[in-house]
């Protein structure tokens, strides 16, 4: 090759270059222009300035190492700008649907880029999200997508009482007794350890009821073996004066009257109430009584029964036993 070839092949050299660093300088311009843009739309509409800061990580991306200063800047602002739109739909717009889809590419944001602050963020947003849109779900009786959410929290916080409660609650709406008994006493077990004085009781409370009031309804429809296994269940939660009383009066209907007298024996030993309200238990101790041939000790607590609805039952149970 001569020398003159040797100059033209410098020349062309000497002329990408220059072409390709005015190339990256006019990139490095771009990507300060699109991150001055979203600074200046974050004063007004922080939304806004989501996509300029997006398209200056990208052409700092394209230029390389020489760009990092400022993909570093923009990176740390990103996510949070993410965040906020979510956050604007949770609270500003009320749209929980929309606002958990918001949290979602937020949150997928925040790992990409490692900020674990704005992360935390997003799952506490989401857990909101969650909660209010199974409330509102629970509210309109969409019990499965009720769960889902909830348990959609658990995900995120398996110790979120809020969530558990509300679970156990939707479990007690579907009269699904497994689940629900799974769901409560999980929620019991996470509040003892708490100083809260109120939320074992209330949680003790609502698995009382719902096993009292299963236990009614079955004995209602004479499905005796279920209702007692509901009240028995229980007891697990405290002691209730009416279980005692459904529990006399089915144990009276297969005449097993000594455990008929004691559970009745019990729920009047409870009820503090006047005359009117000790009637019913002394009905059912009156039945065990005569089950079991004490005629005097019967004749005695049909007397105590006459009252309200128990009156004429009792009268004719009293004449049926010669009482005096």
């Amino acid at each position: 090759m001569n020398i003159s070839v040797f100059k033209k092949v410098d020349t062309l050299i000497a002329l990408l270059t220059f072409v390709c660093v005015g190339l990256f300088a006019q990139q490095k311009n771009d990507a300060i222009n699109a991150f001055n843009q979203g600074v200046v739309l974050m004063k007004t509409d922080a939304v806004s300035a989501i996509e300029p800061f997006e398209n200056c990580i990208k052409i700092c991306e394209q230029i390389g190492d020489s760009a990092d200063e400022v993909k570093i800047k923009a990176i740390q602002v990103l996510p949070d700008l993410y965040f906020q739109k979510a956050y604007n739909l949770y609270t500003i717009d009320k749209k929980y649907q929309e606002s958990l889809n918001a949290s979602k590419i937020a949150l997928a944001v925040a790992d990409k880029y490692s900020n674990q602050k704005t992360k935390e963020k997003t799952q506490k947003l989401m857990i909101q999200d969650y909660i209010t849109l199974g409330s509102n779900y629970y509210t309109a009786n969409d019990n499965d997508k009720a769960i889902s959410c909830f348990d959609s929290v658990l995900l995120i916080n398996p110790d979120h009482l809020k969530a558990i409660y509300n679970k156990a609650l939707t479990y007690k709406k579907m009269n699904n007794t497994a689940k629900f008994t799974e769901t409560i006493d999980m929620y019991i077990g996470r509040v003892k350890g708490i100083a809260d004085t109120t939320l074992l009781p209330q949680a003790n409370k609502l698995a009382l009821d719902y096993f009292r009031n299963s236990g009614i309804k079955a004995n209602t429809a004479n499905k005796l073996a279920d209702a007692l296994t509901l009240l028995n269940s229980s007891f697990k939660y405290g002691t209730d004066k009416d279980v005692l009383y459904q529990l006399a009066n089915i144990y009276n209907k297969q005449k097993k009257f000594a455990e008929a007298a004691d559970n009745a024996q019990k729920g009047l030993d409870l009820e503090t109430g006047a005359p009117e309200a000790k009637a019913k238990f002394y009905y059912e101790l009156a039945v065990a009584q005569a089950g079991k041939g004490e005629t005097e000790n019967a004749c005695e607590s049909f007397k105590n029964s006459m009252f309200g609805p128990f009156v004429d039952a009792s009268k004719a149970q009293r004449t049926n036993l010669k009482c005096k």
